[in-house]
């Protein structure tokens, strides 16, 4: 029985008859890794071989048991639960590694503020070396997610003898992708270098969002608050109080959401980040906020492993979530030592060619010194030069929570006769674009409006 693939309708916003599948049979019990073409690592259920316990082992490859039969395109696994495995990260939940990486943070906290900045260094470049034989997800970037989507989008097209379809485009305006500035602020002198910091990111001609942790770290004034807001900045709640003990029991999870929450109304704040990045999906739904930004790409670096795999905004219910695609500067200027911006440059590239969304997180704790404030300049200023040259949509990150959920209830309108148009909120803004089989991989082609004439066939 056809059914359709959510993810995909969802990604590109086409109508739900060209997202069309079946699964070939009953789905075992067993989860697991396997392949879907050429190095596109899946995790999930498979009806045509084995799964494996780790990406790392010798992957089943899927592409071949692929078919198309009179009821269109026949997949030996549940589209929707491979995407989700990886933008849930049920690919990386706890296991007994992680119990003993969670005593292991526990213990690190509890003694922190005792230990000196070079000691909480070497202790960190331990253990995020140990960390960094993983190969997967994959550094500096990972886009598996986008990988298995075009490939279900090409499949699903070719099952219909389509050589073109409609989409409404990722961005507004034909941007070609988005990119945030974000600043999480960890201590008093921190807070203290927030007023200098907007002026070094207004004088770039650019907003950023602090996001604030609201007890113990420091205190918040209203006069501060107000401050950011005045300028047109944006607040989001960062943590309770980043001790990094947010997600170890789900009971206390609780008793501190409902703390959060309320910090987040008295703030006026819509968006949250977590302390450290570390995160458990399956509990966000108790977080009263419109979007969260807790979730990196690939966590190779980050003190939680795992990663959504995607450069793209996703939904985890009724959360926007902005996922963390470049590198944090602390690992660059106090882990590796490195004032390079390199690493940026190399990732913003690389997200602009699947046109997604360029997120980057600057602390003002660790910018304050001549030179990391010299990097970030030169990191503004790149990404100034980038914004103009690659027509990037440049927005805080409430206005990226604000696009994604218009652009959820667009739709695409066919008359009959081939004439597609774009509906909903937001929609003059919005672009229709097309995507084409071109050999083995789909590309896209954007047009100048929401109303266009397309014969997919």
């Amino acid at each position: 029985m056809n059914r359709t693939i959510q993810n995909l309708v969802d990604r590109y916003r086409l109508p739900e008859s060209m997202a069309q599948c079946c699964v070939q049979a009953d789905l075992p019990p067993a989860e697991g890794f396997f392949q879907f073409g050429k190095d596109v690592i899946c995790f999930g259920r498979c009806t045509s071989g084995p799964v494996a316990n780790s990406a790392a082992a010798p992957l089943y490859d899927t592409w071949d048991s692929v078919s198309m039969n009179g009821h269109g395109l026949s997949l030996p696994f549940d589209p929707d639960e491979v995407v989700g495995g990886l933008l849930y990260e049920r690919a990386f939940e706890p296991d007994e590694r992680s119990a003993v990486d969670s005593v292991i943070r526990t213990a690190y906290y509890a003694l922190r503020p005792l230990l000196i900045k070079d000691s909480r260094k070497h202790i960190q470049r331990v253990y995020m070396k140990a960390k960094s034989k993983a190969t997967f997800p994959d550094w500096p970037l990972d886009w598996t997610v986008e990988r298995i989507l075009e490939s279900l989008l090409m499949l699903a097209m070719r099952a219909q003898d389509l050589q073109t379809i409609p989409f409404i485009w990722f961005w507004p305006d034909g941007c070609s992708c988005a990119a945030m500035l974000t600043h999480d602020v960890e201590t008093t002198k921190g807070r203290d270098f927030c007023p200098r910091l907007m002026d070094i990111d207004a004088e770039a001609g650019f907003r950023s969002s602090f996001q604030l942790v609201p007890e113990e770290r420091y205190t918040l004034s209203e006069e501060f608050l107000a401050s950011i807001r005045d300028r047109g900045f944006e607040i989001n709640v960062h943590d309770l109080n980043h001790d990094g003990r947010l997600f170890v029991d789900h009971e206390r999870f609780l008793r501190r959401a409902k703390a959060i929450n309320q910090y987040g109304k008295s703030m006026g704040a819509r968006g949250f980040r977590s302390g450290a990045m570390y995160r458990n999906l399956k509990w966000l739904g108790a977080l009263d906020f419109e979007y969260d930004m807790s979730v990196p790409n690939v966590g190779r670096w980050e003190a939680q492993s795992g990663g959504c795999c995607t450069v793209m905004p996703y939904f985890v219910g009724d959360l926007v979530e902005l996922p963390l695609n470049t590198v944090q500067d602390y690992v660059l200027f106090d882990l590796w030592e490195n004032f390079s911006i390199d690493l940026w440059k190399k990732q913003a590239q690389l997200i602009r060619e699947k046109h997604g969304l360029i997120s980057l997180l600057v602390h003002p704790d660790y910018v304050m010194e001549p030179r990391p404030m010299g990097t970030y300049q030169q990191l503004l200023d790149f990404v100034r030069h980038f914004q103009a040259q690659e027509n990037v949509w440049f927005a805080l990150p409430g206005e990226v929570n604000d696009w994604w959920r218009k652009r959820a209830r667009m739709s695409l309108v066919d008359d009959g006769q081939g004439n597609w148009r774009i509906e909903g909120d937001g929609s003059e803004r919005a672009r229709l674009a097309f995507a084409e089989i071109n050999g083995d991989s789909v590309t896209y082609r954007v047009g100048d409006g929401r109303f266009a004439r397309a014969n997919c066939q």
